[in-house]
């Protein structure tokens, strides 16, 4: 089984951790961005985070130098653009991107504005290449509950327009759910579906609070469910879908090894599970890899791909259509 030509559907991968260290220096240089280095060796190893790496936190450092050159119209529609670009010259057919609105207003830009770029960005690639992608609006649980409501409102009206969902991202705190239940749900009553960030840094019982208090349909990661009894039940009794990243997952210290990693045995008790990078860049990876990782450790078949895939065309917040011409793929 050869994972580059398999074709695959991303649900779960940040787009400011997803940006080629050429394209850092080259926009640095075009808009007089002041960086620490202009050596593409350098860069990368500033972005890239290593499979030791201590902790979540050590790892969502790796973000900043991308987040200081997403600022303008122009960098966010062609990092968007080369992002999708990236995961169709791997069989790629479907991506949902996520990103934080509030991250790139540093330079005067509206959050309309940053939205508007992106979804160009994403327009552009669908355009050149066989691929579809969707937009995921992450909000940080790090800031007040009340930016929430305001990417919620700036982001409502490209509901139907590219934007699907919206999402809890950042480092991960106990019981951060009951700070967002009304955010969520008014998000939900407009039409955005909910994925979480959660279970990610040992805490299980996360995961049990943001299917129960935020309805979460899918959760971002999930590892620590094997930890928590009631987590596990519901995630399973409810079908709810695990976004795992074993590459991330590994860098992060959410699993010590890829053999550790609890994704196989999620699969043969019936979890939903599906592949996904997290961060393309950051993780040094792509989808492909996530599936060899797959295949070497846990000599997943073709039965166990399918079933994956398939996993991932029902939790996708794509339209009836597009889920009717990705289940043609395979």
């Amino acid at each position: 089984m050869n994972a580059i030509t398999l074709p695959k559907i991303e649900l779960h991968c940040h787009l400011d951790g997803s940006v080629r260290p050429e394209t850092i220096i080259d926009i640095a240089k075009i808009e007089g961005i002041n960086i620490p280095s202009y050596d593409i060796e350098t860069v990368r190893e500033m972005m890239i985070a290593p499979l030791d790496c201590t902790s979540l936190l050590e790892y969502l450092k790796k973000f900043d130098l991308p987040i200081k050159i997403m600022q303008s119209k122009e960098s966010l529609r062609r990092i968007s653009f080369e992002l999708l670009e990236d995961a169709a010259q791997e069989n790629t057919k479907y991506i949902e991107i996520r990103f934080a609105p509030l991250h790139h207003i540093r330079e005067g830009l509206t959050v309309e504005e940053v939205i508007e770029s992106v979804l160009w960005g994403i327009r552009d690639a669908e355009v050149m290449y066989d691929i579809k992608g969707k937009l995921i609006l992450s909000c940080m649980r790090n800031m007040p509950v009340d930016t929430v409501y305001e990417v919620i409102e700036k982001g409502k009206k490209y509901l139907g327009k590219g934007v699907v969902a919206i999402d809890l991202c950042a480092n991960e705190d106990k019981g951060f759910s009951k700070r967002f239940i009304e955010p969520i749900a008014y998000a939900s009553k407009l039409g955005f579906r909910v994925t979480i960030h959660a279970g990610e840094t040992g805490i299980g019982r996360n995961v049990l609070e943001a299917v129960k208090l935020l309805r979460a349909e899918r959760i971002g990661h999930g590892v620590f469910i094997k930890d928590c009894v009631e987590a596990y039940e519901i995630v399973k009794s409810k079908g709810v879908t695990l976004e795992m990243c074993p590459t991330s997952n590994v860098q992060t210290k959410a699993v010590t090894s890829f053999s550790g990693h609890p994704i196989y045995d999620f699969h043969k008790d019936g979890i939903k599970v599906t592949v996904n990078t997290d961060n393309r860049t950051v993780s040094d990876t792509n989808l492909s890899n996530e599936y060899d990782v797959l295949i070497e450790e846990f000599k997943i078949n073709y039965e166990d791909y399918k079933k994956m895939y398939y996993n991932s065309v029902d939790a996708s917040f794509a339209d009836l259509t597009t889920k009717e011409r990705l289940m043609k793929y395979i």
